[in-house]
């Protein structure tokens, strides 16, 4: 939960929070997935804020990430508090034929590979995953010899062969399925002496050669991975299929074999959770990727904001039907609710949005963003002259817009802020940074169909008809500052002019759009000076996005705040005592002259603000110290 002070920066310049031992996309060390750290209320040794060393160690293993480029190390400004970092070189192990898989999707399908010449021994090892209850990983034969491996039943693999003694044949049965779509190693071997087969870590079974007879294994057909001899062939994944430690290349003959296809699929079953934001998992042979161009977001993982600065009089319109479309067309075509809004335009009667951007600013009024209509529908979001958000709804059936009114934030400040709007018929649900969704509902008299979308602005509204006359009003001189991951439904405006898509076509600029993530990242409380700041980086070789957040509850902002005001009132009555001793003596005649001696029996107004404030008000023993590694 919330923002750590340390972090570390990886190979695509992009900040991670997890640690040796743990995963991407988990915000804690090894200690914190065993479950064994030194406190249990934290996920990291060095959290605990012992007065011994502690450490957290492990290896960063997610090759994608790596290599490590910098490292962050915050919240050691105060006394006694100390940190080590140390990190190791990077190894670079494994075999680069790993993941060279085929998927079988038909049980005819199947690989021919030259002759395997295992005469005398035979080492076979691949991994399988498969949701078939048999078939045939594969065979080679000979006029009498032969050698084969196959799932007989979801429960048994058997490794059988013939070498002019008769046939042999070694099963290895689980007591789990085999046939639960989950990777599966086999390992079978034959020499002169024995043959064993060993699926996963169950134990192996051998057996023996007899003392008498053929010895060597003579083959002459083709080897089949698959179906072979009109026998029901494998249905699912194979993959790093090694016959006598060479690896053969499942992938590449792939490509050319009807029925089968390059690569496993499966990855995302593991990893997809990686893929943030909306992001979609997509198969690769060799792991998965990332598809972001759905989302307002960009990168591997669909965490990078994609936003930019908007000078004043700067503008963006996204039209959501592509240019020369007829309103005929746009009757029988539909956007908003489609999968692939890129090529559709939108539909007539929106009984749902989802809306969410971050924005910062120092001005208002101004128009964050409109979406106007063919009709008199319309939905805004606004930045009233008091700085206040303001959500402006109006669908028909009432004289005025519904308005929603947050007045107990200033949002024109400074600071990033993030707005997240979803509404499903009459009822509309806003959430504003981190703080809890506030519900409301539409009025009775108010329809709840968003009529005929026509465009959606950033910045300023330039459409043709009647606008709203405080719309009119905030229009002028527009917004200034910046705007970032803005989507509405599946639809994501800035991306498609920043990103070269097939939906940049429906994007019109008025201006130069500059990318900037300066409107990501959105904090709740002000942020802390340099000298304080723990996050606070003096090296200008710190190439990454802004993201520091003051981290304090609401306690100690409000002992922060009621300690200013005290301070206020004792300078105020202070002043009020200096007036009237000067103005007593001035009555009488008599003048004194008094230099100041200092204040040493009261508090200073910084002083007491810095007693106050929640970045000071723990005092840690000297002698404690955090070791990171």
């Amino acid at each position: 939960e919330g923002n750590p002070y340390t972090w570390w920066v990886g190979n695509a310049n992009e900040k991670h929070y997890y640690w040796g031992g743990s995963g991407p996309g988990i915000q804690k060390c090894a200690c914190g997935i065993e479950r064994n750290c030194t406190d249990p209320k934290y996920y990291c040794n060095c959290d605990a804020d012992y007065k011994q060393w502690r450490k957290d160690t492990g290896m960063l293993s997610y090759k994608e990430h790596l290599p490590v480029s910098q490292v962050v190390v915050g919240d050691v400004d105060r006394p006694g508090s100390e940190a080590k970092i140390s990190v190791g070189p990077v190894r670079c192990q494994g075999d680069r034929n790993y993941w060279n898989a085929a998927s079988f999707v038909t049980s005819s399908s199947y690989l021919h590979f030259s002759t395997f010449q295992g005469e005398t021994s035979a080492d076979i090892s691949f991994y399988f995953k498969t949701s078939a209850s048999d078939g045939v990983f594969l065979e080679n034969l000979g006029n009498t010899d032969f050698i084969k491996l196959e799932l007989k039943s979801a429960t048994e693999v058997s490794f059988s062969f013939d070498v002019g003694n008769g046939p042999v044949e070694i099963v290895v049965r689980s007591s789990n399925q085999l046939n639960d779509d989950q990777w599966h190693r086999v390992n079978a071997e034959r020499n002169v002496k024995q043959a064993s087969l060993q699926v996963d870590q169950l134990p192996v079974e051998v057996r023996k050669a007899p003392t008498e007879g053929h010895t060597r294994l003579e083959l002459y057909s083709q080897l089949y991975v698959g179906a072979a001899g009109g026998q029901r062939g494998f249905l699912g994944c194979i993959r790093s299929l090694r016959m006598n430690g060479v690896t053969l290349d499942l992938e590449e003959r792939a490509k050319v074999t009807p029925g089968v296809k390059p690569g496993c699929s499966g990855h995302c079953t593991s990893y997809g959770m990686y893929c943030a934001n909306g992001g979609k998992c997509v198969e690769k042979y060799n792991g998965y990727s990332c598809d972001c161009s759905k989302t307002a977001y960009d990168g591997p993982f669909c965490i990078k904001d994609v936003g930019a600065f908007f000078e004043e009089g700067m503008w963006l319109r996204y039209n959501f039907h592509s240019p020369g479309t007829s309103m005929k067309d746009l009757v029988s075509r539909t956007l908003l609710s489609s999968t692939d809004p890129e090529t559709t335009v939108p539909d007539l009667n929106l009984n749902k949005e989802e809306l969410s951007f971050s924005f910062s600013t120092t001005k208002s009024p101004c128009v964050l963003l409109y979406i106007s209509s063919y009709t008199q529908d319309f939905m805004a979001v606004l930045v009233k002259p008091s700085g206040n958000l303001q959500i402006r709804y109006s669908l028909g059936g009432t004289k005025e817009p519904f308005n929603i009114d947050v007045d107990h934030r200033n949002m024109a400040n400074g600071q990033p802020h993030t707005v997240n709007i979803t509404r499903n018929g009459r009822d509309i649900v806003l959430q504003l940074d981190h703080y809890p969704p506030t519900s409301y509902s539409l009025p009775t008299a108010s329809d709840i169909q968003f009529n005929s979308p026509k465009a959606l602005f950033l910045g300023k509204v330039i459409e043709i008809g009647k606008i709203d006359q405080d719309i009119y009003k905030y229009n002028t001189p527009g917004f200034t500052g910046c705007l970032s991951r803005v989507q509405f439904n599946q639809i994501a405006p800035l991306k498609a002019a920043l990103r070269p898509t097939n939906a940049s076509s429906h994007v019109h600029i008025q201006g130069e759009l500059v990318e900037s993530n300066c409107g990501a990242s959105p904090l709740t409380i002000p942020p802390m000076s340099a000298a304080t700041d723990p996050w606070h980086l003096d090296s200008a070789s710190a190439d990454f996005p802004y993201n520091g957040q003051a981290i304090g509850d609401g306690v100690n902002r409000n002992s922060a705040i009621i300690g200013g005001v005290i301070a206020v009132v004792i300078f105020t009555i202070l002043c009020t005592l200096v007036f009237l001793i000067r103005y007593m003596f001035r009555h009488k005649g008599t003048y004194h002259t008094n230099e100041a001696k200092g204040a040493e029996s009261a508090e200073s107004a910084d002083a007491a603000i810095m007693n106050n404030d929640p970045n000071f008000t723990e005092t840690i023993d000297e002698s404690k110290k955090e070791w990171l590694i």
